[in-house]
């Protein structure tokens, strides 16, 4: 959310190139896969994503709310899931069986890989970006080693 909140407003809908994901489609499509994908599948259900378009939310302001409540919606699937249930496989969106704690690791590497997305459209549109583990590289650089 750090990073969803860095997009201008007027920039939601940039694309480096007709026809690819813009940036309000990056952030919906991370909040809707891992609610009607993910969270779908955890619970034995089929994946319910069909689009990450703008009838799910238009502007900035409402795809930053969109995204905070599915992700309270899958914050509340998840809790659910006991160390048991964790061991258990569920069928991925792919037909094929896959042991749910796996399914939630690429959960999370499908949302890495779009965040990537985001920190690299932004940088080509120059937009300042907080750093992903505390301190950039430059402030790394600038306090040396021992």
């Amino acid at each position: 959310m750090r990073v969803a909140r860095c997009v201008p407003a007027d920039k939601v809908e940039w694309s480096y190139a007709p026809g690819k994901f813009t940036l309000g489609d990056l952030l919906r499509h991370i909040a809707i896969t891992e609610r009607y994908l993910f969270a779908e599948n955890v619970q034995g259900h089929r994946s319910r994503y069909t689009t990450h378009g703008k009838e799910w939310a238009d502007g900035l302001d409402n795809i930053l709310a969109l995204m905070e409540r599915l992700h309270g919606e899958s914050v509340a699937i998840f809790e659910k899931l006991t160390d048991s249930d964790l061991q258990n496989k569920c069928v991925s969106v792919a037909g094929t069986g896959v042991v749910i704690w796996k399914l939630l690791r690429s959960m999370l590497e499908h949302e890495i890989h779009h965040r990537a997305q985001l920190y690299t459209y932004l940088g080509v549109l120059g937009v300042s970006t907080p750093p992903l583990y505390g301190l950039t590289s430059e402030e790394v650089r600038a306090r040396g080693t021992n």
